[in-house]
């Protein structure tokens, strides 16, 4: 899965700089998603810092599971129903319109796929995929009061090449403060340079690793079911939790570097705000 890594340096800096703010009420977030990070309350900064544990896989396509340990949290700017936010190395606006729309717009980096990915040796002559900057628009439309069901799309787009995401979800036991259950469903597309990025093998490559030499087409990537879980603990600890399970389209699966016809990943974590 495509991973965004918080640097804990840079975040203890931001933290002397904006202080603590202790909430002495249920917080009031900009939309009540459990999915949605928010640390605001609201006009003002939020900041949150955590550390989240993911079981997952290795890289796109693997049958390789790993165990990882990711910062997490943010540092968020509110005025009215716009958010500004920083998340390791993310920056990007948030925007709720009419109480049903909410926009997105994040400038990001993503990073490529490394041979030593694989611990079974099975990335060795494929070098590395390439990193680069992308652009990620999202709108989420409210079909309920209380987003208790909703629909999402979003493109993400940059060097890598382009991944369309179109879903649906519901909200489970959700509160105003955010907390509670969201399940989604999500049909993914990509086009040509991101399928090759992932699944393809050009020429060199192919000589190189001794697999056969595949070029992937646009369209069609995946469907994938996802489920997160957020709640308080007191004031200041927020829990949260994520899972997810992807099955991939037959031009995915029948590539060489795919050891698997589905990704998985499951994850747990905490985050402190202040």
């Amino acid at each position: 899965m495509n991973k965004i890594a918080l640097q804990v340096a840079t975040f203890s800096g931001a933290l002397s700089c904006f202080g603590s703010v202790n909430a002495t009420e249920p917080r009031t977030p900009l939309v009540p998603l459990p999915s949605i990070d928010d640390f605001t309350d609201g006009d003002g900064w939020g900041v949150g810092l955590g550390l989240g544990v993911e079981y997952e896989t290795a890289y796109e396509g693997s049958d390789e599971f790993e165990l990882e340990i990711d910062p997490a949290g943010g540092v968020q700017w509110r005025t009215g129903d716009h958010i500004f936010f920083w998340a390791g190395e993310a920056i990007g606006w948030r925007a709720l319109a009419k109480d049903a729309w909410l926009l997105q717009a994040s400038v990001g980096y993503e990073e490529g796929r490394e041979e030593d990915d694989s611990d079974e040796g099975r990335l060795d002559g494929l070098g590395e995929s390439n990193s680069g900057v992308t652009v990620l628009l999202e709108v989420r439309h409210a079909l309920a009061e209380d987003w208790r069901y909703f629909l999402d799309g979003r493109v993400l787009t940059g060097e890598i090449g382009t991944l369309g995401i179109f879903g649906a979800g519901t909200c489970l036991g959700c509160q105003p403060n955010g907390t509670g259950w969201e399940i989604g469903a999500a049909v993914t597309f990509h086009d040509g340079k991101l399928a090759n990025r992932d699944f393809g093998v050009n020429a060199q490559q192919a000589l190189d690793s001794g697999l056969p030499e595949t070029d992937v087409d646009s369209g069609y990537r995946s469907t994938g079911v996802n489920v997160n879980y957020r709640n308080y603990l007191n004031e200041s600890w927020q829990i949260f939790g994520e899972a997810l399970y992807e099955i991939y389209g037959s031009d995915v699966s029948d590539s060489p570097i795919s050891r698997n016809d589905y990704e998985a990943e499951i994850g747990v974590g905490f985050i402190y705000i202040f």
